[in-house]
């Protein structure tokens, strides 16, 4: 076969620093719509940026030229620096993620999910949401 198809749609969630709560709601949609284009620029798709205050979830279609582990630093990078331009404090994301492979068939409910994160906060906080998708993805999670 001389071409390669790659349909590979991942659902990557990281925190800021210490898990403070320092993405304000009203930035939030800037925020959102930036990851987006930093997607775009490096051959991503975004099919769904959203968070909250502490933390980030982007739905997003990776080509075959990048691991996930290049795409989430790509991501992490550059909405870092952009978000650093003119501040005093220091913004940093926490090292880590979780970044789970998401089927074509549910792409539209994990878009809504990612969309929806202040309803789905109003039920429980990051820490309980994260530990049930890492159960969901039969992942242990590291308790550090």
């Amino acid at each position: 076969m001389p071409s390669s198809y790659i349909s590979n749609h991942v659902h990557i969630v990281f925190s800021t620093k210490d898990r403070a709560p320092v993405i304000s709601e009203k930035f939030q949609p800037k925020l959102w719509a930036y990851m987006a284009g930093i997607a775009t620029n490096h051959g991503m798709h975004a099919l769904a940026v959203g968070g909250m205050d502490d933390h980030i979830h982007v739905l997003v279609s990776i080509p075959a030229s990048l691991s996930i582990a290049k795409a989430v630093q790509v991501l992490k990078a550059n909405a870092s620096r952009w978000i650093n331009e003119g501040r005093r404090d220091r913004f940093e994301w926490q090292e880590g993620y979780a970044a789970f492979s998401v089927s074509r068939s549910i792409i539209p409910r994990i878009m809504d999910y990612v969309r929806n994160q202040r309803e789905h906060h109003k039920k429980r906080d990051f820490a309980t949401e994260l530990a049930l998708l890492l159960k969901k993805h039969g992942i242990e999670p590291d308790e550090r």
